[in-house]
């Protein structure tokens, strides 16, 4: 866990259409802390084969999450928010071996939810046909897992709000749960 006074590192967790993007971007914005998309840190091969309707597996995900670990722990004297997607404990910990005192902020939500939002973007390479597949991975955090659970349903500024309060009464007994 950051000492207090350190700006946090967040990854912003949760399945593909949840919002992860869009809140993580707010949130960095809100404490003038560093932003990267997950999505963007992809290796091509990912990229392509998730466009083309085929979930990626632990082999194609490793070196992008030792991607992400990177930059957080690159970002850890100024801090940094990142979206990812970090379904499972063992992902969690892949990026926590760079970065121990990583947060995770999981959205989550209806499945129903989640599979509109998807249909409806039209430039991003995830199809709302693989939306199952990551319901089927998603590991929810573990009550010794640092960080905290938040409502899709719930309209972005809101769950900004939400997240940056979470991370200011963040103490010494708080590194966990709700």
């Amino acid at each position: 866990m950051a000492a207090p006074g350190v700006p946090p590192l967040v990854v912003v967790m949760g399945v593909s259409g949840s919002g992860k993007s869009a809140l993580g971007t707010r949130l960095a914005a809100r404490l003038d802390l560093a932003f990267v998309d997950g999505d963007d840190l992809h290796p091509a091969r990912n990229i392509a084969k998730m466009a083309a309707g085929h979930p990626l597996d632990d082999a194609d995900r490793e070196p992008w999450l030792q991607i992400i670990g990177r930059w957080l722990e690159d970002h850890r004297d100024r801090g940094g928010v990142v979206a990812c997607s970090a379904l499972r404990r063992s992902y969690r910990d892949l990026i926590r071996e760079h970065c121990p005192e990583v947060v995770f902020l999981h959205l989550a939500g209806n499945r129903d939810l989640i599979v509109e939002r998807v249909a409806a973007r039209s430039h991003h390479f995830m199809p709302a046909s693989l939306v199952d597949s990551q319901f089927a991975t998603l590991e929810p955090l573990g009550p010794d897992e640092a960080g905290t659970t938040l409502d899709i349903a719930r309209t972005i500024p809101d769950l900004v709000v939400e997240a940056a309060h979470w991370l200011a009464g963040r103490g010494p007994s708080a590194a966990t749960g709700g």
